[in-house]
């Protein structure tokens, strides 16, 4: 079951408890990658992750939101020039390697080809480049509760999330967690929610977060084995089938006629040398 753009703009937007999750995950979110060390960078966002990219904006080379089809696109950012495309889950329009950096929201728990969605994520990554993915965690409140974007699809433990990403060559650089506050409407929670974020990173083994948070990174190991040498022949090589010139023998001239000689000023005669 995928997501509709139209519910996901108006829980991120227009609701209480999705503008808190929104700041929540996008502060989680630049703690990891400092939107002021994105210069020359391109950041890329798949499902709906257009509202986590926006500190990005301006300052990254470039910003680029990619919404599946079956999901459904909408203009972003509001006011400037678009920088969403619709896009196929497993085809996107993007050259290989050309994305630094790469977060995942609302995706991999919704994906028909979960492992088809992540090799293509690893074409578009250059060399060194990470990728984030956000997905409910399947031991929290949230995947539990239809209220929410996060009680569709398949929800995740951190091992299963690393053991998916590894299958399609992902290596696994840190795990963290975010959402603890229960997926609740009431104000006491709304107000709260950055006082149990912090509580949470401290005492996570307690609480339990709604969402898992991993990064991963694309590394393309060198070449290994023997080395080929190649012989690249001289320029000289060329006239290596022309005799070389040899001086006369016998005080003959090359066609065999008698020596030549000179008379020198004031001296006896004498060959030519």
């Amino acid at each position: 079951m995928h997501h509709d753009v139209i519910e996901l703009r108006k829980f991120y937007y227009t609701r209480a408890l999705g503008r808190v999750v929104q700041r929540v995950l996008r502060d989680r979110l630049t703690q990891l990658w400092p939107a002021d060390q994105s210069a020359g960078m391109t950041m890329a966002g798949y499902g709906f992750a257009a509202p986590l990219l926006r500190p990005y904006l301006g300052r990254a080379r470039r910003v680029i939101s990619l919404m599946p089809g079956p999901q459904g696109v909408m203009a972003w950012p509001a006011t400037l020039p678009n920088c969403s495309v619709l896009c196929d889950e497993t085809a996107w329009p993007l050259d290989t390697g050309s994305v630094d950096r790469l977060v995942m929201l609302h995706a991999l728990e919704v994906a028909e080809h979960p492992g088809a969605l992540l090799s293509e994520a690893w074409r578009v990554l250059g060399p060194g480049g990470r990728m984030l993915i956000m997905t409910p965690n399947r031991a929290g409140l949230w995947a539990r509760s239809d209220a929410t974007p996060f009680g569709f699809g398949r929800s995740y433990t951190t091992g299963q999330l690393e053991a998916q990403a590894r299958s399609a060559r992902f290596v696994t650089e840190r795990s963290g967690a975010a959402l603890y506050i229960p997926p609740s409407d009431r104000r006491f929670w709304l107000k709260s929610a950055q006082m149990w974020e912090r509580a949470g990173l401290r005492i996570s083994q307690v609480l339990v977060a709604g969402v898992v948070i991993t990064e991963f990174s694309k590394q393309v190991q060198a070449p290994i084995g023997r080395l080929t040498r190649v012989n690249v022949p001289s320029p000289l090589d060329v006239l290596e089938g022309m005799a070389r010139p040899k001086p006369a023998r016998g005080g003959k001239t090359a066609r065999g006629g008698a020596p030549r000689t000179g008379k020198g000023r004031g001296g006896p005669e004498r060959p030519l040398a």
